[in-house]
């Protein structure tokens, strides 16, 4: 993979050793200062944002992210259209994907980037096609600040105002999150949200190895260890016609509520 630096980045130098860990960037000298700005309310955390064929949306949201203060790092997932421009135009940290590796290959090299190029102290995830809201981040950054080491967003929450979705697609992830509580532990009330943020320490020890949106599984069972103190927040998902039309939105869900089965199924044949 590789790895470009636009300006101005709000991220820590990069270490001597970098290229030996698969991404090739080199600091430019007349920019060293803009590597380590000024503390900032947000400075404590760096957003993970996925990028695959994203152009139209992905500069707007990653600007308003960079606008509110946070630092972004990109992952760039082998697009095929204008993605890596305008990802650099907004200010974001691009890491680029030579070949397509998929959401959970996406988040991995993610989480990988932020540990290798920054000392956030929390690693939170937004998606890129406009779904999310900077607002809801900012709170649930404030929230995992409480002492908490994952905070995950969800729709399903009160007062977190009435997500617009189908009736269907409602139904769906509910019954996902009910599979996913079967055989206690944490109780979740929304599924595979993508609004998340996790300390440190639990991002250094995620070990995605499932390539597409089976990763969403793969991911719950490693942010909900017994030992993790976890907690949902409210959040409200915009489903524009633009993340419509792209994402599918009920047949994901479909997905993944079968993915949710498999696993809980998988897991109850290794109790």
């Amino acid at each position: 993979m590789t790895a470009s630096r636009p300006a101005p980045v709000a991220l820590e130098a990069i270490p001597a050793d970098l290229a030996s860990d698969g991404m090739d960037g080199e600091r430019e000298p007349d920019r060293a200062g803009e590597l380590n700005p000024p503390a900032g309310a947000w400075d404590d955390t760096v957003v993970i944002v996925r990028v695959y064929n994203e152009a139209p949306v992905v500069g707007g949201v990653i600007s308003e992210l960079v606008a509110a203060g946070l630092s972004v790092i990109a992952v760039d997932d082998a697009s095929t259209d204008a993605s890596a421009t305008e990802i650099d135009k907004a200010g974001a940290f691009r890491v680029s994907h030579p070949i397509n590796l998929g959401a959970g290959g996406a988040l991995q090299t993610g989480f990988e980037a932020a540990l290798l190029l920054t000392d956030a102290q929390y690693i939170a995830c937004f998606d890129a096609d406009g779904q999310h809201q900077v607002d809801d981040l900012l709170g649930m950054i404030r929230k995992i600040r409480e002492g908490y080491d994952v905070v995950m967003g969800s729709r399903f929450l009160e007062s977190a105002g009435a997500t617009q979705m189908s009736w269907l697609r409602r139904v769906i992830l509910r019954t996902a999150a009910k599979l996913l509580n079967r055989g206690g532990g944490t109780r979740l009330t929304d599924a595979h949200n993508g609004l998340r943020v996790v300390a440190r320490h639990v991002a250094a020890d995620v070990r995605l190895s499932y390539a597409g949106m089976a990763y969403a599984s793969e991911l719950e069972r490693y942010l909900t260890r017994p030992e993790y103190k976890i907690i949902e927040h409210p959040v409200h998902i915009l489903y524009t016609e633009y993340s419509k039309a792209k994402g599918q939105p009920l047949l994901n869900s479909i997905n993944i509520l079968a993915e949710v089965a498999a696993h809980r199924v998988t897991h109850w044949s290794r109790s």
